[in-house]
């Protein structure tokens, strides 16, 4: 074997042991990329009891619950379905009714979603697209000034 032909049998050795890499880390993370799941994600999924994922949604207005010892309960929503979530900690200074949420941990066997952790976020501007979109369509969303946004026919936001 000349010295050139070494040399392609190293390199191309090198690109499939990294292609081999590549493809097992990505196996392994495939359902684990996902920022969060919205309620009608988690639902369509059939997520599993005690796997943990990231659940975000708003804060549906009126489910708050306060219980002893730091304890709460409310519920999640995206705009079709709603997934009741048990917490007991702290709640963020930012947590309220209405308002954008992401919340980790698992599904009991009662479907009650239990939190280990709650993150309030900041306002709807940091809400990935297809739930503001979802939110527009269902004309949940409201624009900056507090006005409603409409929305065309076509599935268009104007």
């Amino acid at each position: 074997m000349t010295r050139k032909q070494r040399r392609l049998v190293l390199i191309g050795s090198g690109v499939g042991v990294l292609a081999l890499a590549a493809g097992l880390v990505l196996g392994a993370l495939k359902d684990s990329i996902v920022f969060f799941n919205s309620p009608s994600d988690v639902v369509e999924k059939h997520v599993r009891p005690g796997d943990r994922i990231r659940l975000g949604g708003l804060v549906k207005p009126g489910s708050l619950v306060r219980g002893d010892n730091l304890a709460f309960r409310f519920a999640v929503s995206d705009g079709r379905r709603d997934i009741a979530v048990a917490y007991q900690g702290l709640l963020p200074d930012l947590f309220r009714e209405g308002q954008g949420i992401v919340a980790e941990g698992a599904l009991d066997a009662a479907g009650v979603f239990k939190a280990d952790t709650v993150l309030a976020k900041h306002d709807e501007n940091y809400m990935p697209k297809e739930v503001a979109d979802a939110l527009k369509k269902q004309g949940l969303w409201k624009d900056a000034d507090g006005r409603k946004a409409s929305v065309a026919p076509e599935g268009q936001v104007r």
